[in-house]
């Protein structure tokens, strides 16, 4: 079983692309703890419209390092989580929150220091009346999340990495890393990416003196 923190020191943008460019979580994301970097298994939450029950339901089954993922069937700027309900969060031991929605008190989970990833911060409050669903397939940012996908995150953002590819991305992260490692070097020491990617001839019309 590949461990979520093998993943911590390639980052989303590496992850990603060694991934063949899949499990973007390609939407906008407010990173309430800067520098933070987190990666552990999604537990997904599908609440109502406007509704937060469902987080509450949620702090009765997940476990310590996992990743909350709340989203709704339409992305709206309503707090799905304020200090409280992070309060219980941290207590249970989840690693971090991936939200398609609002949180507020902001400066208070600051403090905290629970990452956070989430669409929006706006004072305006969910409901807590309607039932939704745990631990189904949940869709941010265009990417697939289920229950048990790996979930990176950090200051570019929320890469998804599918359960049954976990092996294979973490592989393709570390040779990826360590291409881009050499390529740092060369390009250090004077190597043009046009010459390295060879680019020149593509590129020869622009190249030349005026």
């Amino acid at each position: 079983m590949v461990n979520p923190q093998e993943f911590l020191p390639f980052g989303v943008s590496t992850v990603y692309e060694a991934s063949g460019r899949q499990g973007l979580v390609d939407t906008e994301l407010h990173q309430v703890i800067p520098g933070s970097r987190v990666c552990g298994a999604a537990r997904t939450v599908m609440c109502a419209q406007d509704d937060n029950l469902m987080v509450h339901a949620a702090m009765g089954v997940v476990r310590p390092g996992e990743v909350l993922v709340l989203v709704m069937p339409e992305e709206t700027p309503v707090a799905l989580v304020g200090d409280l309900l992070a309060t219980q969060a941290q207590g249970r031991g989840v690693a971090a929150m991936l939200i398609g929605a609002a949180v507020r008190d902001i400066e208070t989970l600051r403090e905290m220091g629970l990452p956070i990833w989430t669409r929006y911060v706006r004072s305006r409050g969910a409901r807590r009346v309607e039932q939704g669903q745990l631990n189904v397939p949940v869709t941010l940012g265009g990417a697939p999340i289920r229950t048990g996908d790996y979930v990176l995150m950090d200051a570019d953002g929320a890469v998804v990495i599918p359960r049954e590819r976990l092996s294979d991305v973490l592989d393709a992260s570390r040779v990826r890393e360590q291409k881009e490692a050499a390529n740092r070097e060369k390009f250090q020491s004077g190597t043009l990416s046009i010459d390295l990617y060879g680019l020149r001839g593509e590129l020869a019309a622009h190249l030349r003196e005026p």
